[in-house]
């Protein structure tokens, strides 16, 4: 265990940080099952760019890498197009 208050201080903010990168990472997975489970073309049109919007906001911060983002955004539009 840490023995220096700025360790501990240390411990207790990243489990912090951990705990929310999880909980985004997590919420952005779910919205994009929900997405490719949609069959309506007008509700892929409202749920799309906030998807497409929060998958680049964890790639901005770190939490999940950029050309993941990239690769996520991009089946995603091509898979959403054949609904159409």
């Amino acid at each position: 265990m840490a023995n220096h208050k700025s360790s501990l201080k240390n411990i207790r903010s990243t489990e912090t940080k951990r705990l929310r990168n999880k909980y985004q990472h997590k919420t952005v997975r779910n919205l994009i099952k929900k997405l490719r489970g949609i069959e309506d073309q007008k509700e892929v049109q409202i749920l799309l760019p906030t998807v497409v919007s929060l998958i680049d906001k964890l790639a901005k911060r770190n939490i999940i890498h950029s050309n993941k983002a990239g690769n996520l955004k991009s089946k995603l539009v091509i898979g959403l197009t054949k609904i159409s």
